[in-house]
């Protein structure tokens, strides 16, 4: 009798686009249950997620042992959401790190005296950490892999220190840390310290110090630098493998009508989150896709020396341009915030890529999470497919 095929969710970065994958997640408990599935049986062996996704990947691991909590848990945050709950949306908040930081930003060969103590980041998230803290129950991640529930759970990073792109990978079985160009693994205790580093979008939030290998480093973002996000579940033991994206992977062309103007600062900032969070995912997903074919057309006796392996794969992803979503639901950011980004342009339709990353209010995320089930419902013969596989 062969080895159980051990089946991995990848869940990818995007901010506040990340309420999509909560939508995917719940039809998917759906589907399951209406094929008979138990509703607490969890269909994933291996959890991978970055930056906002990381967060939602950890929630549901903790809940390894009942998948419908997990999902209604993630519900009951993300329907509920206000962007009081991840970062400083008050005016003297506005003021100490967004107002500071643009001012900086400009005029910064002026303001000598904030050499000393210069701001860190557009917005202030401490209140995400409170939020963390409601949505996780870490000794419970401990029990649902003891009890071989979840084989393991892995979180990246970037290293502003060293340049190199993190995994944090926990897990109780016998699993090798990997290296690769410019990308290491590491095995670890995940803890709220990884999830904030994870999460921390460039320039929007703070680097978080963690200690690796006894070294204080400075993290953000596991998107940036993200080579190959698929890759920690296939290191980690994944035979097929569903990836969760949080923006299209294919954007038809923009019909201009008007002549073009000079793209504002949220534009530019819009474009470069874009091509963090989208772009590697999408050329991964070809190689992976390659692979399979090449493996596809071996003789067995060429396949048995070859470490490479064919891996299943489902990828859903919006089928809407989030960006003109969000442009629906700027006004619902509280007036400070809206405030300071209308003066870089992020409230302006060009430049609705950088709110659709920070519109973290439930008129948004719940318009998004609907767009999660009803991609997922359109394919519900795929994912039949691919869990009864």
């Amino acid at each position: 009798m062969g080895m159980k095929k051990k089946t991995g969710l990848i869940l990818t970065g995007g901010g506040a686009r990340a309420a999509y994958q909560v939508g995917v997640l719940q039809a998917i408990s759906e589907i399951l249950w209406e094929e008979g599935w138990p509703p607490s049986r969890c269909p994933f062996n291996i959890i991978c997620g970055t930056s906002a996704g990381a967060i939602n990947g950890t929630a549901l691991a903790c809940r390894a042992d009942n998948f419908g909590e997990g999902v209604q848990k993630l519900l009951d945050v993300w329907t509920e959401m206000e962007v009081a709950q991840v970062y400083r949306a008050d005016s003297l908040g506005v003021i100490r790190s967004g107002a500071r930081w643009l001012s900086l930003l400009s005029f910064g060969w002026l303001l000598r005296k904030w050499r000393a103590a210069p701001p860190q980041s557009l917005l202030d998230n401490t209140p995400l950490v409170g939020l963390l803290h409601r949505m996780l129950d870490l000794p419970r991640l401990d029990m649902v892999m003891q009890e071989g529930l979840l084989h393991a759970l892995a979180v990246t990073a970037s290293s502003y220190t060293t340049g190199q792109h993190i995994t944090f990978y926990q897990t109780t079985a016998e699993v090798a840390p990997w290296v690769r160009t410019q990308r290491i693994a590491l095995q670890d205790q995940i803890g709220v310290e990884h999830l904030l580093a994870s999460s921390a979008i460039p320039f929007i939030f703070p680097a978080i110090p963690l200690f690796l290998g006894g070294q204080r480093e400075y993290c953000g973002d596991g998107s940036m630098r993200q080579l190959a996000p698929i890759s920690p579940a296939i290191h980690l033991g994944s035979d097929k493998v569903l990836v969760v994206g949080a923006g299209r992977l294919t954007e038809p062309a923009v019909q201009r009508t008007e002549a073009p103007r000079y793209p504002s600062l949220a534009q530019i900032a819009g474009h470069a989150l874009s091509s963090i969070f989208l772009d590697s995912l999408a050329v991964d997903i070809e190689r992976l896709t390659r692979v399979n074919k090449t493996l596809s057309l071996l003789p067995e006796e060429y396949l048995s020396q070859t470490p490479l392996r064919p891996v299943e794969l489902l990828v859903i992803a919006p089928s809407e341009r989030l960006d003109d979503i969000a442009t629906r639901h700027i006004g619902s950011l509280p007036a400070p915030i809206r405030t300071m980004l209308s003066g870089i342009g992020a409230t302006e339709t060009r430049g609705a890529a950088l709110a659709s990353y920070l519109l973290f209010e439930s008129t948004y995320t719940c318009e998004l999470i609907q767009l999660g089930q009803r991609d997922t419902h359109a394919r519900k013969a795929d994912v039949l497919a691919f869990f009864n596989s």
